[in-house]
C-alpha cells in the first residue's frame, strides 16, 4: 500500500496548505472548518487530544542520550541501507529520518539550514516522535496506523508543525514481518511534490530488499559451512526457520523458529526435533509419521495443539493468528490472496501491509504449516477447529 496524498488532484499547494491551518484553528477552536479533516487526521487528533496534549505550541519532547542512540543503532539491521537510502532521496532541500520501531530517531540527513529549521522542532536524533509525545505527525501516525502517511501544514496537531510537510512508511523485516522502524522525509510545507510520496515508498522497498540481499548471503554462508555433513531426509535452517538446504524434501522456504528441545512440525518431514550445527540448526524426522494435524481450541483463550504420530506440542495463539488459521481452513486448498485475506479480517484491501506482518509472525511460530502465494495451509496438513 502507497502513501495517500495529503493534496488533492488538481488543488493548488499554497491555498490549500492555507486551508488545512483555518481547518486546524476551527476544529480545535470547536468551530465547523470549511475543509473537513480526513478521516486518518481525525482518529489521530482525538488521540492526541486524549492523551491531553496541547495543539498551540510544542509538547514537552523527550530524548534518549547519545550514546542510546548509538546503541540503537549498532543494534538496528536499518544501519546496513542508510547510505543507499541518502542516494535514493535527495536531500538537499529535504530532511531524511530514520527511526526506529519505538519511534526514536537514529539517522538525520539534509542541509544545514533544514536541520537548524527541524533543531527548533526538537527533531533532533534521539527524539522520541511517537503520537504520543508530539501529537500528529508522519512518524508517530505511521506507527499508530501502521500504513504510510503523508501531512501537510495544519494536518499536523502542534501549531509549531505547520510549516512542514512530513511522508513517512514502516520498514518491516521482510523475514520476520517485524517493524523495524519508518523512513520520513520532511520539508517546508510549499515545497511539498507529488512524487515524495512514491520517492519514500521507493526508499522502503530498497530497505527491504537490501535486507533481504544480506539474509540471503547469511543463508549462503549456513550452507556452505554445514552443507558436506547432511544426509537426509533433513533440513538446515537458520534462527527463524528459513531454509539454508534441504535434503530429500522440499518444504519450502521457512519453517517454524527451532528452539533447542522444542518439536517442530515440518509438513512432509512431520514431528521433528531441532539440533544445533554451525551457525544454524540440523532439523530431522523424529517419527515415522509424516502428516500433521492440528487442532485449534477456541473455547477459552485460543490454543493450537499439533499432532504428528507419536510426538506433539500445545501453543498459545493470539486472537487474531486463531482468526487467520479459521480463513485459511475455510477457503481450502485454494487459499486467499493478501487482498482476500484483508477484507476477511478488517472488510477491506487497504491493510496489507499489516496482513503480510502478521502472517509473517504466524510463520514464525508454524512456519512451512502455513503455505504463500496464495495464503493457505501446507498439503498434508489437517486442521480441526472447535469452541468457537
Amino acid at each position: 500500500m502507497g502513501v495517500h496524498s495529503s493534496l488533492p488532484p488538481g488543488a493548488s499547494l499554497p491555498a490549500h496548505a492555507r486551508d488545512l491551518v483555518r481547518m486546524h484553528e476551527a476544529v480545535i477552536g470547536g468551530g465547523r472548518p470549511r475543509v473537513r479533516p480526513r478521516p486518518l487526521v481525525s482518529r489521530s487528533w482525538t488521540r492526541a487530544l486524549s492523551l491531553g496534549l496541547a495543539a498551540d505550541g510544542i509538547n514537552r519532547r523527550d530524548s534518549v542520550p547519545l550514546d542510546e542512540v548509538a546503541r540503537r543503532r549498532r543494534a538496528s539491521p536499518l544501519r546496513h541501507v542508510i547510505d543507499e537510502l541518502g542516494q535514493v532521496l535527495d536531500t538537499a532541500n529535504t530532511l531524511l529520518v530514520v527511526t526506529d520501531a519505538e519511534g526514536v530517531i537514529l539517522w538525520r540527513e539534509g542541509s544545514p539550514r533544514i536541520r537548524r529549521q527541524a533543531d527548533t522542532l526538537g527533531f533532533a536524533e534521539g527524539a522520541d516522535w511517537r503520537e504520543a509525545r508530539v501529537g500528529t505527525n508522519a512518524i508517530g501516525t505511521a506507527l499508530a496506523e501502521a500504513a504510510p502517511v503523508e501531512l501537510l501544514a495544519g494536518e499536523h496537531f502542534e501549531q509549531n508543525q505547520h510549516p512542514w510537510y512530513c511522508t513517512a512508511s514502516p520498514v518491516h523485516d521482510p523475514r520476520t514481518g517485524e517493524l523495524l522502524g519508518v523512513i520520513d522525509v520532511s520539508g517546508p510545507a510549499l515545497t511539498l511534490h507529488p512524487a515524495i510520496g512514491a520517492l519514500v515508498e521507493t526508499g522502503r522497498r530498497l530497505a527491504e530488499s537490501e535486507l533481504w540481499r544480506h539474509h540471503q548471503q547469511r543463508l549462503d554462508r549456513l550452507r556452505r559451512t554445514a552443507e558436506p555433513v547432511l544426509a537426509g531426509p533433513a533440513l538446515l535452517v537458520d534462527d527463524d526457520g528459513w531454509v539454508a538446504h534441504a535434503v530429500g524434501i522440499a518444504p519450502g522456504e521457512r519453517i517454524a523458529a527451532p528452539s533447542e528441545g522444542q518439536v517442530l512440525a515440518v509438513p512432509g518431514l512431520g514431528a521433528c526435533l531441532p539440533e544445533r550445527l554451525a551457525d544454524g540448526w540440523l532439523v530431522r524426522p523424529a517419527d515415522t509419521e509424516r502428516r500433521v494435524w492440528l487442532d485449534l481450541d477456541l473455547s477459552a483463550a485460543p490454543m493450537l495443539r499439533m499432532r504428528s504420530g507419536d510426538t506433539g506440542w500445545c501453543r498459545p495463539l493470539t486472537p487474531r493468528h486463531a482468526e487467520i488459521l479459521g480463513y485459511l481452513r475455510a477457503a481450502g486448498p485454494a487459499g486467499l490472496s493478501a487482498e482476500a485475506l484483508s477484507r476477511a479480517l478488517y472488510g477491506d484491501a487497504e491493510h496489507l501491509v499489516t496482513v503480510r506482518a502478521e502472517v509473517s509472525r504466524l510463520r514464525r511460530l508454524l512456519g512451512a504449516i502455513v503455505d504463500t502465494r496464495p495464503y493457505r495451509l501446507a498439503a498434508g496438513v489437517g486442521l480441526t477447529v472447535h469452541g468457537g
